[in-house]
């Protein structure tokens, strides 16, 4: 019977190199550089982009008010930038549809989580819907 032991700061892993579907090796390095961990540990919140498209399409299904909210505050880069976020592009397709690197992107769409006071990326979506810098499909 195997035993594990979760503390709140592990200081040490013990990883099984001979997992039945990836062994542990293959698995530590994932976790070390999958950065959803990271996003989760800091508090914040991960959804896959698939969940988002879906959200997207939810949402804009539903009537949305009729005077634009005003976004005053971002630039006209983060404008882009949040527009490709509510079209559900990842921070990766954002960065090729812009010519940046990805951690521009992310800079980008961190800087619209706090100008916005936005608490996720959906709240983000949802934002550039209700700014109408995205339209629902006709």
């Amino acid at each position: 019977m195997t035993r594990v032991l979760i503390a709140d700061t592990p200081d040490v892993v013990v990883m099984d190199i001979r997992m039945p579907d990836l062994n542990g090796i293959e698995a530590t390095r994932q976790i070390t550089t999958f950065a959803a961990i990271r996003t989760v540990a800091a508090g914040g919140a991960l959804i896959a982009p698939s969940i988002t498209r879906r959200l997207i399409a939810d949402f804009t299904r539903t009537p949305r008010r009729a005077h634009p909210r005003p976004l005053p505050t971002i630039t006209t880069r983060e404008r882009e930038v949040l527009t490709l976020v509510g079209q559900g592009l990842s921070n990766a397709e954002i960065a090729v549809h812009l010519t940046i690197s990805p951690a521009t992107a992310k800079a980008h769409i961190s800087r619209l989580f706090t100008k916005l006071n936005a608490r996720d990326r959906v709240h983000l979506v949802i934002i550039a819907y209700e700014s109408g810098l995205v339209a629902p499909p006709s």
